[in-house]
C-alpha cells in the first residue's frame, strides 16, 4: 500500500468513525432491519447452501437475523475466526453456542474443525466502515477481508451491507483492495 494512500485511508476512517458515532440507534436498527430484509429476499440468499457472515459489532449492520434465518433454512453458516494478525477463517457454525469473544473483541467459534475457503461458499457478507456504488469498500483497516477474498476467491459472490448514511463516493483504493460486486443499503 502507497504511503499516501494509507494517509487517506487513516484521516478517511478517523473522520468516517465519528459520523457513525452520531448515527442514532433507532436508525440503526430500522436501517439494519431493512439491509437484512433485502439478502433475506435475494435470489443468491435463497439459492445458497453455503453462506459466510460476519458477526457484527455495535453501529455495524446487524446480522443476527440473517444467521438464525440461514441455520433454520438448513444452510452451512459459517462466521470468522481470525487466527493470526493476517488470517481469517471462514469456520461453520450449528448455532451460537461455543463462541467467544475473539480478535477485536467479536465472538468467534471456539471449534475450528470445519472451515470452508471463500471460493466453495455461495454468499460472503462482508462488512464495512464505508462503502461508495461502484464497490469500493473502506474495512476497519486490518484487511482481513481483503486477504481472504484474494487468496481463496470468492469476491463475486460477495455482498457488503452499509449504511446509506456511511456511503462516501471518495474512498481510496490500492492495488490489494478488493471491489465488491454487490453494496447493500436500508
Amino acid at each position: 500500500m502507497s504511503s499516501e494512500t494509507d494517509h487517506s485511508k487513516t484521516a478517511l476512517r478517523r473522520s468516517l468513525r465519528l459520523r457513525q458515532a452520531l448515527l442514532p440507534a433507532d436508525y440503526l436498527r430500522t436501517a439494519s432491519d431493512a439491509m437484512q430484509d433485502k439478502v433475506l429476499a435475494l435470489l443468491t440468499y435463497r439459492a445458497a447452501k453455503s453462506i459466510f457472515l460476519y458477526i457484527h459489532m455495535p453501529h455495524e449492520p446487524a446480522t443476527d437475523r440473517i444467521l438464525a434465518q440461514a441455520l433454520a433454512d438448513g444452510k452451512a453458516v459459517f462466521v470468522p475466526r481470525c487466527v493470526s494478525r493476517t488470517e481469517m477463517l471462514a469456520v461453520r457454525i450449528r448455532d451460537l453456542s461455543g463462541m467467544k469473544p475473539g480478535a477485536f473483541g467479536i465472538p468467534e467459534p471456539e471449534d475450528v474443525t470445519e472451515t470452508a475457503a471463500a471460493a466453495d461458499l455461495d454468499l460472503i457478507l462482508v462488512p464495512c466502515l464505508a462503502a461508495a456504488p461502484d464497490g469500493r469498500r473502506l474495512g476497519h483497516g486490518a484487511g482481513y477481508y481483503d486477504r481472504f477474498l484474494s487468496a481463496q476467491g470468492g469476491a463475486d459472490r460477495a455482498v457488503c451491507l452499509c449504511f446509506r448514511r456511511m456511503l462516501c463516493g471518495d474512498i481510496p483504493t490500492d492495488a490489494y483492495d478488493i471491489r465488491i460486486p454487490h453494496i447493500i443499503t436500508e
